[in-house]
């Protein structure tokens, strides 16, 4: 049997199952507690288990992601949520100094349980320095794990998983995910970090995407092939570590690939998911490796400018179209 629920109920499910398996887990960060949550996702949270471990903070990112990673390094487990990724810029030395380094650093004697979650990429409006998609900075520091999950069921099968890691674990949610619905069966327990799902399965050209662009992917496939034109829509789910034996075999089928992502095109996670796969599928491929990014400027404010910045399924389509086309005139 399954249940149909939102995406911020289902990552409320999460936590609210593990902190009740796990006494050493806790919620710290802005708003969780007396607000229930800046998107609702601990509504309830404080009612069930208290100031103790549903811990309200000041707009203080920095210091409330070192507390975390000290209360992990001494044995708890902690869920640090940051209002939205963009403000993890000014804990960035937390993650990438400590929490990333201190198992390598002292031996493997301390490890450091956390997990930093929030909202990641742009919402509606809110500007260029609220809308940065902060994933392809962090899935390049070696020593932690990032996943961003496109349905309820995976984002809380993925934050389970995450909670019961021994390692840091940054869940990347999406703003505009938040109210999406979708099933979760009744005996669904973790999702393994670092596998991949074929999301919608096609013979002309695999469609490689994650979070909210694997919506886009669908949007865009579901128009392809009106036109006869069948896509496969790989859904990443995790992006360190990356399940690329899934992404090789889809392009193996396919022998073409469009990777559709939400943050700029330089460096980022559609250049990573390129590169592995003109290195290890080159041979298969009858078309250069296409991307659909973020356009490569600061997020306009302006509401018609913001939606042409971002990946839309129009683009999509015609990246494709690029793909096919140029795949069957090489054959």
């Amino acid at each position: 049997m399954a249940r149909t629920v939102r995406y911020r109920e289902a990552l409320r499910e999460a936590m609210v199952e593990e902190m009740e398996r796990d006494e050493r887990v806790f919620l710290m960060g802005e708003e969780v507690g007396h607000y229930q949550g800046a998107y609702k996702v601990s509504e309830g949270m404080l009612e069930k288990f208290g100031e103790r471990r549903v811990v309200d903070t000041p707009i203080a990112e920095s210091g409330f992601a070192g507390i975390g990673v000290g209360a992990a390094m001494v044995g708890l487990r902690p869920i640090i949520e940051f209002m939205t990724w963009n403000f993890s810029a000014v804990a960035f030395d937390q993650i990438l100094n400590n929490a990333a380094k201190v198992r390598q650093m002292s031996g493997g004697q301390l490890t450091c349980p956390i997990v930093f979650r929030g909202p990641n990429a742009s919402a509606r409006q809110v500007g260029s320095q609220h809308s940065h998609a902060m994933e392809h900075f962090y899935a390049s520091v070696p020593g932690v794990k990032v996943v961003a999950p496109a349905f309820p069921a995976d984002a809380k099968g993925l934050l389970k998983a995450a909670i019961r890691d021994d390692n840091p674990v940054l869940v990347m949610e999406s703003e505009t995910l938040y109210s999406v619905k979708g099933e979760i069966p009744d005996d669904l327990d973790v999702v393994p970090i670092g596998k991949a799902q074929i999301v919608r399965e096609g013979t002309d050209c695999s469609v490689v995407a994650y979070s909210r662009m694997t919506h886009v992917a669908l949007e865009a496939a579901e128009a392809l092939a009106k036109e006869g034109i069948s896509c496969e829509v790989v859904d990443l789910r995790s992006l360190r570590p990356l399940d690329e034996d899934t992404i090789v075999r889809s392009v193996r089928r396919t022998k073409r690939c469009v990777v559709v992502h939400e943050g700029w095109p330089y460096g980022g996670v559609g250049a990573e998911v390129a590169d592995r796969v003109q290195r290890l599928a080159f041979d298969w491929l009858d078309a250069p490796i296409l991307r659909v990014t973020t356009l490569d400027v600061p997020m306009p404010y302006n509401a018609a400018l913001e939606q042409q910045c971002m990946p839309q399924p129009e683009r999509v389509i015609d990246t494709v179209r690029r793909a096919v086309s140029r795949g069957r005139a090489a054959s």
